[in-house]
């Protein structure tokens, strides 16, 4: 299937991504008729992160999230079961729910009164036997549902698609790495909890600007990031020059991109050396006590893990989430040029409160508008955007040659993916050659399963897990 943009002259997409050259197009960035075949192409089909199952604990609790532009609300109904539904009235579309989380009996459309049980049941419309006769089946005009849903280790994901790959499937040889994610400090499988609320706020940029170069930009930490070790903004102050991370010790390790380029997901990612995990070094030097909890998890884990090799700790799991231990990172897309960007920041459940406390500040100095390390990222997207808009402008592609030719495969120490040198553009190819699948795809039957290679790849990877 080949995709024309009409406003562009008729042009294919293909014709605006020669990955070959690693030239990209601005068009696809700027262009509002790419922009809608996005919604209609990736963001119906792909699997969605929607949020985390300790947001809505209880019967009747509900948090509402989003799918591409649209809201969705996740809510527990009364036997406990997870839902994900359309925020929108089967009568005349106004939302069923206008507050971001709670506890309710029944969603109600304040505009004419139909309401419906936290399962989706249309259970009452107004002047339904006066009015409607009892001629209208309110069992068939129930609140839209979500095609699959996946609750993976406490991460609730979604799609519209009925058919696409189940989830695990979908993640590929990165389905370790989204498990991880979701532990808690000490290796406990589904052992955190979100911070309420998720920070959201807009940005001045397509998402693809955050979302296609977070966890596959090294290069740009030199540059845009020196000043914040000066404000030693990370929780060891002022110690191992300021440096916004955790203190590391010292372990036998090497960085590298990587990348699936089948399914689109990679990130920044290290190949230990020898089993395990490397031992606590103290680190939160300006809050008392925060040390003591962290390494007595940490021993517990270095016991589960001490006969395993770790691969991969962070990634953006295609098309728009950034996975990471310390925060996930949601990349909206709102309009040709804004982005609604959303965080999340896990914890430990089991933790005390007072390193809850401390991590939360910590995330607050680091992430979101008003964190100092993100605020220097969005301000090169947003000005990156600004000036890509322009007549003459969009005559220059972006460049995305950095290691294009140099990437290889190790099916031993990291099975299933693609590497490179630990700065280079790898990821950023990978996950603008899937855009360009899915853009051009006429269902999941043109993008999965995956060629052989990649397939055999991914059973190596989830063999080796389960040794």
């Amino acid at each position: 299937m080949t995709s024309l943009i009409r406003s562009y002259g008729d042009r294919s997409l293909r014709s605006l991504v020669d990955l070959d050259r690693g030239l990209v197009s601005r068009e696809i960035y700027v262009n509002e008729d790419i922009y809608k075949m996005e919604l209609e192409q990736v963001f119906t089909r792909a699997w969605l992160f929607i949020g985390h199952e300790s947001q809505v604990p209880n019967p009747g609790d509900f948090v509402v999230s989003r799918m591409g532009e649209e809201e969705v609300i996740l809510v527990r109904d009364r036997k406990s079961h997870l839902h994900v539904f359309l925020n929108t009235c089967r009568h005349r579309g106004m939302k069923v729910c206008r507050y971001d989380d709670g506890n309710t009996l029944v969603f109600t459309c304040p505009f004419h009164g139909w309401s419906y049980d936290t399962d989706g049941r249309l259970v009452g419309v107004p002047y339904y036997d006066a009015a409607y006769k009892g001629d209208m089946d309110k069992s068939e005009w129930g609140l839209p549902e979500v095609a699959q849903m996946s609750n993976y280790y406490g991460s609730i994901w979604a799609t519209w698609d009925r058919s696409a790959p189940s989830f695990e499937d979908y993640l590929g040889p990165y389905a370790d790495t989204v498990r991880r994610a979701f532990q808690s400090s000490d290796g406990e499988d589904n052992g955190v909890e979100l911070f309420n609320p998720v920070y959201k706020w807009r940005i001045p940029c397509n998402w693809k600007f955050p979302g296609f170069s977070f966890d596959g930009d090294r290069a740009h930490a030199a540059m845009t990031h020196r000043s914040i070790n000066v404000a030693a903004i990370g929780p060891q102050g002022d110690a191992n020059g300021g440096s916004r991370a955790p203190i590391r010790a010292p372990f036998p390790y090497s960085d590298y991109e990587m990348t699936t380029p089948e399914l689109g997901h990679g990130g920044h990612n290290a190949i230990y050396e020898q089993p395990g995990v490397a031992p606590y070094k103290d680190t939160w030097f300006t809050e008392p006590g925060v040390d003591d909890y962290f390494r007595e998890t940490r021993e517990r884990k270095r016991e589960k893990y001490k006969d395993s090799y770790i691969v991969g700790e962070t990634a953006l799991i295609w098309p728009n989430v950034n996975i990471q231990p310390h925060r996930i990172l949601l990349w909206h897309p709102h309009a040709p040029g804004v982005t609604e960007s959303w965080r999340a920041y896990p914890i430990d459940r089991a933790a005390p409160q007072f390193v809850k406390d401390a991590q939360r500040r910590y995330m607050m100095r680091y992430g979101g508008p008003c964190g100092l390390t993100e605020s220097d990222d969005m301000e090169n997207w947003n000005y990156a955007s600004a000036a890509s808009v322009g007549t003459v402008a969009k005559r220059y592609p972006y460049n995305f040659i950095m290691g294009a030719g140099h990437a290889w495969t190790d099916d031993h120490a990291a099975p299933g993916m693609t590497l490179n040198y630990e700065v280079a553009e790898e990821n950023q190819r990978s996950r603008l050659r899937r855009w360009l699948e899915f853009m051009e795809a006429g269902s999941w039957d043109d993008i999965y399963p995956v060629n052989p290679v990649s397939t055999a790849r991914a059973d190596a990877t989830k063999a080796k897990s389960e040794a």
